[in-house]
Formats: structure tokens, sequence, C-alpha cells
């Protein structure tokens, strides 16, 4: 039972959102495919963003090949048997040391590819350790006293990229932006771009778009021979998917007045970041169940688990104002950004359908999946 289904509506939503910051300040939208790489969307998306961004040869290959545009990558290190290959898929490649760039640099702009290197601007607002590339000994980026140390020539780069940002807004960008300003000005009149990274939830309701485009603005005024990038993953397919599932079973109330309901979709499997960030997904017609809340013992309160032998292997707790049954569905919001991307098969558990649900209501299977995935991977 279990499936993944876009809306291809509430995609277009975001897409526009998008669009309507590059037409106000002329700055290049991305797609960061680390977050969202359904190809059968791809030819939407194209028509509002620039291009892609990777992370590894196969993510470049996938956006050189399947949405077209600017293709852009980085990595902390770049294997030397896949470099070849992977300056014949991509416009722009940014290095993460100096290192990297004496390794390959040259031979990068001897293939037409513009070079870029990331930094790290030493501004921490990321609110989860593990996703924040500016925390202490972070391996992301190079900082400015490690740059100096180096030798490094400015010469040898076309641009600059920075990412500090974690589904966070404008206040925490203009923090990041003092920063890199501050500690990296003074080679931007020789670049010609500058990347400010992921992270921008852009899409997000409550998002100040209106700041962000006087944020992008103010900076181009600033460098007007700069072009400027942005390559958010999250803010593309942000609301715009969810995962439906099935309950099996219904165990009896415990101790804390809470059952136990087990159900065919897992958050080792389907949805890692559930246990990896951790955060407790929205669920329709549910509330997350707050313990601090004393509500009382009659409430209809339910611990989501899945089918793996995993003991943590828990979604999270919601109340309902009715009590659910066995074979119910449960619909996760929130499920084309980081769950596609990231799920597995441990354990055997198959992979849920991917369906795309069309403006008009028409819904499609892009994706099935048997026991030939799971036992070719191993």
């Amino acid at each position: 039972m279990p499936r993944y289904v876009i809306d291809e509506r509430a995609l277009r939503r975001n897409l526009e959102i998008l669009k309507g910051v590059s037409d106000r300040t002329g700055a290049k939208i991305l797609l960061a495919q680390k977050a969202y790489s359904c190809a059968a969307t791809y030819p939407l998306c194209a028509k509002y963003l620039a291009g892609t961004t990777a992370s590894s040869l196969f993510e470049a290959r996938h956006g050189h090949d399947n949405f077209g545009g600017e293709t852009h990558v980085f990595a902390p290190a770049f294997a030397a048997d896949e470099i070849d290959e992977l300056l014949s898929l991509v416009d722009h490649i940014v290095f993460n040391s100096p290192r990297q760039v004496s390794l390959y640099g040259e031979t990068a702009r001897r293939r037409g590819v513009s070079v870029g290197l990331r930094v790290n601007p030493e501004v921490s607002v990321a609110t989860t350790p593990a996703y924040d590339p500016c925390r202490p000994s972070s391996r992301l980026g190079t900082t400015r006293s490690a740059l100096d140390a180096s030798g490094f020539l400015a010469t040898k780069i076309d641009g600059l990229h920075f990412h500090c940002l974690c589904e966070q807004g404008v206040e925490e960008l203009r923090k990041v932006l003092a920063g890199f300003e501050e500690k990296f000005g003074d080679m931007l009149p020789g670049l010609k771009w500058v990347n400010f990274g992921g992270g921008h939830h852009v899409t997000r309701t409550d998002y100040d778009v209106d700041g962000l485009v006087e944020l992008v603005n103010s900076f181009r005024s600033r460098h007007p021979h700069l072009d400027v990038y942005l390559e958010p993953g999250e803010a593309i397919a942000l609301n715009a998917g969810t995962l439906e599932s099935r309950i099996l079973e219904i165990q009896p109330k415990g101790a804390d007045g809470i059952a136990n309901a087990i159900l065919d979709t897992s958050a080792a499997c389907h949805m890692p970041d559930v246990i990896e960030m951790p955060y407790t997904p929205r669920v329709v017609g549910g509330t997350i169940h707050d313990p601090a809340s004393h509500e009382p013992r009659t409430m209809n309160l339910y611990r989501f688990g899945g089918p793996t032998c995993l003991a943590g292997d828990e979604i999270g707790t919601y109340a309902f104002d009715r009590p659910l049954k066995e074979g119910d569905v449960v619909t996760f919001e929130d499920m084309a950004i980081y769950s596609m991307v990231k799920n597995n098969t441990f354990n055997g558990i198959n992979l849920p359908d991917i369906v795309l649900r069309h403006e008009d209501g028409r819904e499609e299977t892009l994706r099935t999946f048997g026991y030939d995935d799971f036992a070719s991977r191993l």
C-alpha cells in the first residue's frame, strides 16, 4: 500500500514563487537534487528554474540528462577516477579546499567549466548541529584563515559558494551574508559569481519573500558585476507531497495510555529524517501529541511504528478525534523532500510506489518496486 504522492499543483505553486524571486532580482535559482530528484517532474521544474546542483557523479548525470539548463556540482572532495566524466557533464564545479582547486581547477578551466570555491563564513545559524556546516571543525568549506595560510590566489577561481542555512529565513541569511562579506568581500571584485547555497525556505507560508528580494538586490547593487545563485532543495517541493500508509495492527493501550499502531510504512526505511534529524511529521486528521499537555487518558492516542524489527522505528505519537482501526489509511504530510532520495530497503521492506497527482486530479503511477530492487542491491 504505501505510496508517495507528488502534488503537481503544489509543486507549480512553489516554482512560481521561486520564479518570482528570480524575475525580481536577476538571481538564478537551481534545484538542489539532494532534497528532491523526481525526473518525471523535471520538465515542469525546468520551465521555472535555471538548472540543478549535484554532489556526486550520478546526481550530476541525472540533472544533466533529465533537467538541462545549468548543471553545478560540489563535493567535499572529488575522486580522480571520476573527474573527467564529471567535467563532461557540468557547467560549474565548486571545490571544497585550495588543495582540490590545485588538483583539478586548471583541468576544469581547460574544459570550459567555471571554477568555484566553497568558503565557510563561520556564522552558525542552523539549529541542529548535524546540519550546521559552520560548526567548529566543520569539513565543509574553507575558512578565511585556512585560505590565507594556503597562499591561495583568487585568480584561480571564478566564484565563491557558501551554504550555512537549514530550513531558515531571511534574517538568518542576512547574518550569514554579513559574515561572508566581512571575511571574503575583498575577493569579490575579481570574481564572476557568488552562490548563496541552500536551506532557504522560500516557499514556506510565513517566509519573507520581499525581504529576500531586498537582500539579494542590495547585494547586487554593491557588486553589480556578480551573478547570484541560490540552490534551495526543500523549497522546490515543500508541502508538495504526502506518504500514504495503512495500519496493519493496533495493540492495546500501554500504561501511558498510548496504543502502538503498526503501519506498513517505516520511519527507518521510508522517511529516514524522522530518525536522523530527528523530527515528527504532520499527519492528516491528527495532531502531534505533546506529553506535557496532560491530555485526558480517554484521548485517542497512537504511537505510529514501522514494520521493521528496529526498536527505534517509531514515527511519532498522535492524537485523533476518533478511534483508529486496522486498515485505516494514514497520510503523512510534506513527504516529497528528503524521503524518496534517502529511502532504503532495510530489513527487506519494500519501497513505496511513486505517484504523480496531476493538476486535473488524474493520478499517474511513476514507479513501483519489488523484490529485485531489494535483492539487486546486495
